[in-house]
């Protein structure tokens, strides 16, 4: 309920929240209101160009009743005389923001970065280190300073040292992104970087295992966990003779860690890396042989099936009686999902002796293998959950016959 008084240090000690609201009999519009829990903010209601605004003037402990008063009458004065003082206040807000958020490392500290977490924690370090090692140089620079010359420059540079023009582009929309969400949450008014064209990308270079490559990388894999076995087995020895508590035993196991798991799977299933991290027990159909990626771990934001085929289904068999474990299919600390492979993996790809080649690239050498065994790209778009064909179709080339057939009808 609402009652009337004169807004004063009086009226206001003897508002209590069952009131609600303190309309002022002096002054029109002019309000103050309380919470639930007695905080008290004072408001004026009026009306411009048809429209009722409530403008708030301040809080209790910001501002004196009195001092609201003053307020009231001036902004009612403003409004007088056709200004729109909620309006003026908004543009002084977003120039204040303009002013606190002015660099580029001060905008993506205090606002870029966190909203990155929020909706992807699994990138959002990898993107933010982006600006912190290939943009340094533009780090404290007025946000609305940053031209298309500068990244034009910077493009040039980038080249001489050898980026791909693919790696260039991913680099340069991630600026864009910062600086078009500058733009949404009116810290500039606008940016220039959309008139910076994306260098031409060729994606028919797919970089795969070639049958010597993938026969190192197998047979290296084994050797790593014969090696991590046999260091444990002496490592227990050396315990046993000390009478201290020994290690689990990795001799019943069929893999020594994770790692060689997580190669055979991506070669077989041709999962992303977070795909395979993320990946829980439960969604592993040993019946069915079928694994599912979940929407929310997939890069497309849909859920797909993937068979498993022998090797993939022998070695999640073997994981799963390796760990006797449920949930997360692969945890790290804390029985926590792992966040990466990256040592690991580096060291298993130099005593293998291959050189240019990611683990992401797993997923090419999955797709090629796919496509030279003469399977439909549309079938192959469905398992690696490509949104379209245009990505699958980097993998035709690998196909000729396909090609050659073609030719042939009209031949």
């Amino acid at each position: 309920m609402a009652i009337r008084a004169k807004i004063s240090n009086t009226s206001i000690k003897n508002f209590r929240p069952e009131d609600q609201r303190l309309n002022d009999t002096e002054i029109t519009g002019f309000h103050a209101r309380i919470t639930p829990e007695g905080k008290i903010h004072y408001y004026l209601y009026y009306r411009l160009n048809g429209k009722q605004v409530n403008y708030k003037l301040g809080s209790e402990g910001q501002i004196t009743p009195a001092l609201a008063r003053d307020l009231a009458k001036q902004k009612i004065g403003e409004v007088s005389k056709g200004t729109d003082v909620q309006e003026v206040k908004k543009q002084e807000r977003i120039e204040q923001k303009q002013v606190e958020l002015a660099t580029l490392r001060k905008f993506i500290e205090s606002k870029f970065a966190p909203w990155l977490y929020s909706q992807n924690p699994k990138t959002a370090k990898a993107r933010i280190d982006v600006f912190n090692t290939s943009f340094a140089h533009l780090m404290d620079y007025q946000l609305a300073d940053i031209k298309p010359h500068l990244i034009e420059q910077w493009r040039i540079e980038r080249k001489a040292k050898g980026n791909s023009n693919a790696t260039i582009n991913r680099q340069i929309t991630n600026l864009q992104s910062c600086l078009s969400r500058a733009v949404e949450w009116e810290v500039i008014e606008k940016y220039e970087l959309n008139k910076v064209k994306r260098l031409p990308e060729d994606n028919s270079k797919i970089r795969y295992l070639s049958k010597v490559e993938e026969k190192a990388l197998r047979a290296t894999m084994r050797e790593r966990d014969a090696r991590i076995k046999q260091e444990r087995s002496n490592g227990n020895k050396h315990r046993e003779d000390r009478s201290y508590e020994l290690l689990p035993c990795l001799n019943c196991k069929a893999f020594a860690d994770h790692l060689e798991p997580i190669v055979l799977l991506a070669m077989n299933t041709g999962m992303r890396r977070g795909e395979i991290l993320s990946l829980c027990w439960e969604n592993v159909s040993f019946d069915t042989k079928t694994l599912t990626v979940q929407f929310e771990h997939a890069k497309s934001g849909k859920t797909r099936h993937i068979p498993l085929n022998g090797e993939a289904f022998r070695t999640l068999q073997s994981w799963q009686a390796d760990t006797d474990s449920t949930g997360i299919v692969f945890k790290g600390q804390n029985s926590k999902a792992m966040t990466d492979i990256g040592k690991g993996w580096d060291k298993l790809l130099e005593d293998a002796g291959i050189t240019n080649f990611r683990f992401h690239d797993l997923r090419h050498h999955f797709a090629s293998k796919l496509v030279m065994a003469s399977v439909d790209l549309n079938t192959v778009r469905e398992l690696l959950g490509h949104g379209d064909l245009a990505m699958t179709l980097r993998y035709a080339h690998l196909a000729p016959e396909h090609k050659a057939a073609a030719v042939n009808l009209i031949g």
